[in-house]
């Protein structure tokens, strides 16, 4: 009668040449990767984050895996309320739209700003997110 020998792997081991400890699932050791996402991240940094993870892939992994990944959104977060913030005042104010409007003609500022504030995150979105 035959007898099954399974060999018992170590649930952790650490590899000298990366300096990487790594995890037993499975059948497979998986690096423990800790990631800290420092400060919170906002809507064009998740949407960052979305991109990379679906559109992406190699770029996310290799962002993930040197522990850039957080900073990357954070700086796209960062970089797109600061344009959003500029853009935003600088296109209304050459579009002619003034608090005298606002005052004189509330839905039409309105309708005014949301086709600017459109126009800029459509810059946002080719300029940082999906980069």
């Amino acid at each position: 009668m035959e007898k099954n020998h399974k060999i018992e792997l170590p649930l952790h081991i650490h590899d000298e040449k990366n300096g990487l400890n790594y995890t037993l699932h499975g059948d497979y050791y998986l690096p423990d990767i800790e990631v800290d996402p420092g400060q919170p991240i906002g809507k064009y940094g998740r949407a960052r984050l979305r991109y990379l993870q679906e559109h992406r892939s190699i770029m996310y992994n290799r962002l993930l895996l040197s522990g850039k990944l957080y900073d990357d959104l954070h700086r796209a977060d960062e970089e797109a309320e600061r344009l959003l913030d500029t853009m935003l005042s600088q296109m209304a104010k050459d579009a002619g739209v003034t608090e005298m409007l606002k005052a004189s003609d509330p839905m039409k500022w309105v309708g005014m700003m949301n086709a600017i504030k459109a126009q800029v995150e459509e810059i946002i979105w080719n300029e940082l997110i999906y980069t």
